[in-house]
């Protein structure tokens, strides 16, 4: 069993009820993404997107999916258009290139060596380390996490460079961390607590650059007492769930770092979120 679990290929996401109905566009090329469906843009400047939409980039999910990540992608749109915001989500896999006008990209977790493949990729390809440095807001999730990082461990526990957007190394523990993880975040982003489950064996110490997302009280997290970390607009996490259906008020503040200021949404529409919420801190608090 890799250091991600022993998940082969994507898992049907977990999500709101009526976020299925999104459609999500797949290209079929890299040269498509060149020609036109990726067309360069005037970028955004951060908390104002651009006049037709948000455009969220699932990154990869050919490489990094697993344990329902996708539902990310889903929530952030649901939650956007329940807003009345308009909203691109573009699902762009490793044989394409990664646009750079994106406002939200979202990494998955994954095995060993899909995590290997993938930062090799966006090392080559350079567009998400672009578009982070230009602003654009950054959500990753366990191999995605630890490959935003500056270095991870590879197959044998052997160093793996990372992308370095994120001031983040992680390594191979002694332990592994499976199961429910509740933790408190940094009371400066002003969200609740945040549940969700963690499948890993790796340890990740946070550079003087960068913040832990939270501190764990049920659970692994970074194996500090930690969990994830963030700087600037880039956020990364070991929480499956997914981690975003499970905590909306973590995906509000990704889409308040994309959007600005947000409006309510409908407490009619939220009545799910809350169930599911409601439910999993009930079953750890028991």
């Amino acid at each position: 069993m890799s250091k991600h679990g022993s998940v082969n290929g994507n898992v049907p996401a977990g999500r709101e009820p009526g976020a299925g109905r999104t459609h999500v566009p797949r290209h079929a090329s890299a040269a498509q993404a060149d020609s036109g469906v990726f067309e360069p843009r005037q970028a955004s400047a951060p908390g104002r997107p651009r006049q037709d939409g948000l455009r969220i980039i699932w990154v990869y999910p050919d490489l990094l999916s697993t344990y329902g990540d996708r539902g990310n992608l889903l929530v952030l749109t649901r939650r956007a258009m329940l807003r009345g915001l308009p909203v691109e989500p573009v699902e762009v896999n490793s044989d394409q290139p990664v646009p750079r006008q994106g406002d939200i990209y979202l990494l998955g977790g994954g095995e060993d060596l899909p995590q290997i493949l993938a930062a090799r990729r966006l090392r080559a390809d350079g567009g998400l380390a672009a578009a982070a440095a230009g602003g654009a807001v950054v959500l990753a999730v366990c191999a995605g996490y630890q490959l935003v990082g500056t270095r991870f461990g590879g197959v044998e526990g052997e160093p793996v460079d990372g992308l370095g957007i994120l001031d983040v190394c992680s390594g191979r523990g002694d332990r592994r961390g499976v199961g429910e993880i509740l933790a408190e975040v940094d009371p400066v982003l002003g969200v609740p607590s945040l549940t969700g489950f963690e499948n890993h064996q790796g340890v990740t110490t946070i550079g003087a650059s960068a913040q832990p997302l939270a501190r764990v009280t049920l659970g692994v997290g970074n194996g500090d007492g930690t969990e994830g970390a963030y700087a600037g607009r880039v956020l990364g996490t070991y929480l499956h769930g997914p981690v975003l259906a499970r905590n909306p008020g973590l995906a509000d503040l990704l889409l308040g770092w994309a959007a600005g200021p947000l409006p309510p949404i409908d407490p009619a529409a939220e009545e799910w979120a809350r169930r599911l919420r409601d439910e999993r801190l009930a079953a750890v608090a028991g």
